[in-house]
């Protein structure tokens, strides 16, 4: 029978018969070369140095601008109210995303019914739309106040007073990412295996206390990641409070660059290496958070990135030493 193309065959050394002072030499076994891979691999290398060269040597981007606006006090200023508001949504609509998820799986159809209605409409809404209506809000409404149906106030106050535009986009960007992260919520609950409701059930273990120390720990697990896309996504979002009058990162640098029409180009870039940073950073605490949670549930640790660094040596090294055996 025709062995297959590239297929090697192994002997071992074995003395023979006729001839005992004869012995069949053993075969090294060679891995199959790989052409496609080596190719692909040379012309990915040669797109990212025509990129980077680009990058580097084309005089419009105007690098000597860029390191000039990188680290200005306005820049900096702004990159301060983007953390602020991304800090302050990421909480009230991780708060909110509970409590809906809550409501989406509670046995009251109003609650169900008013949790979906709100997911349904805040995921419908353009988010820009949103900061506006509530930028215009004191247009519709310019008193609140609380109290009976129909009936007595409470107290009031003027809505004026209290929507700054801080208030405003933390507002709008939290009511935002709250129907977004009850779907990431309820997703993370709904994978919790049902034996451990019957098993916390069984033991006679409060509801309350079932869902924060049995529940919810192994929902995180499957929560993070996805919850950590949307934390990501509310970073970048953060340029849309620019339309509030809140001048955040981008705010800033669109602020800066109708003053300075030349940097331009230079100012944008400012504005996406500093994204890049925010957002490398939360990859970073996303990759440890999911590493902790990983406990108990895989056989070992996923290897942090120094780990697989010192494996790719060490590997790279054994190769180049079999090759330069061969």
């Amino acid at each position: 029978m025709s062995e297959p193309p590239g297929a090697v065959t192994l002997v071992a050394e074995i003395p023979v018969a006729d001839s005992p002072s004869k012995q069949l030499t053993a075969q090294r076994v060679q891995p199959l070369r790989k052409p496609g891979r080596w190719i692909a691999t040379a012309v990915a290398l040669i797109l990212v140095a025509q990129f980077v060269h680009g990058l580097v040597t084309n005089p419009f981007y105007q690098w000597d601008r860029f390191g000039y606006w990188f680290l200005r006090p306005t820049i900096l200023d702004g990159l301060l109210i983007t953390l602020e508001v991304a800090a302050y949504s990421a909480v009230l609509g991780l708060l909110g995303g509970i409590l809906l998820a809550l409501a989406r799986l509670s046995k009251s159809p109003v609650l169900r019914a008013a949790s979906w209605t709100y997911v349904w409409a805040l995921r419908s809404i353009p988010l820009i739309v949103v900061l506006l209506f509530l930028y215009n809000f004191s247009a519709l409404y310019k008193t609140l106040s609380v109290g009976v149906p129909f009936g007595p106030a409470f107290f009031s106050f003027d809505e004026s007073r209290l929507a700054t535009d801080m208030v405003v986009a933390v507002v709008g960007l939290s009511l935002n990412e709250a129907a977004y992260a009850a779907e990431v919520v309820r997703g993370g609950i709904l994978s919790v295996d049902q034996g451990q409701h019957e098993a916390a059930s069984a033991l006679g273990l409060p509801k309350g206390y079932q869902f924060r120390k049995i529940v919810f720990p192994q929902a995180l697990r499957s929560i993070t990641p996805n919850y950590v896309n949307q934390l990501i996504g509310l970073i970048k979002s953060t340029s849309l409070v620019f339309y509030v009058s809140l001048l955040d990162l981008f705010g800033s640098a669109q602020s800066m660059g109708s003053t300075y029409p030349g940097d331009i180009v230079p100012l944008l870039l400012v504005v996406t290496v500093w994204y890049l940073i925010l957002t490398s950073l939360v990859s970073i605490v996303q990759f440890y958070v999911e590493r902790y949670y990983a406990r108990g549930a895989t056989r070992s640790l996923p290897p942090t990135p120094l780990q697989k660094l010192r494996t790719g040596l060490r590997d790279l090294r054994e190769r180049a030493r079999r090759e330069t055996a061969v």
